[in-house]
């Protein structure tokens, strides 16, 4: 689910997060929520490739949280290393991605 929401677009990271999540990027355009984040993920998602490492989950009850360290590959943009978390509630039966940070590795 995670690797999708690099790879598959803006629509299908739009279908798998809360209505207000909170998402984090290196500035600009830096904290986003809501309608902003899809603003920005149009032109941001759809990498080529992603290789995710380090991964790990940490699980609550319905909170999960994911993080990984990330090199990401697309057409006419550097490789983008970071490192990442995303934070999911499980509601009803899915779980919703309700925030999300990347820190550059530089």
């Amino acid at each position: 689910m995670e690797e999708h929401f690099w790879t598959s677009g803006a629509d299908n990271a739009r279908a798998t997060t809360a209505n207000n999540a909170v998402m984090i990027f290196s500035y600009p355009p830096g904290i986003l929520q809501g309608d902003q984040i899809w603003t920005h993920l149009r032109q941001r998602t759809g990498w080529r490739s992603v290789v995710m490492a380090e991964r790990r989950v940490m699980r609550c009850g319905d909170i999960a949280i994911l993080t990984y360290r990330v090199s990401a590959e697309k057409a006419d943009v550097p490789i983008l290393e970071a490192l990442c978390a995303s934070t999911y509630l499980r509601d009803e039966d899915r779980w919703l991605r309700i925030s999300h940070q990347q820190t550059a590795v530089t």
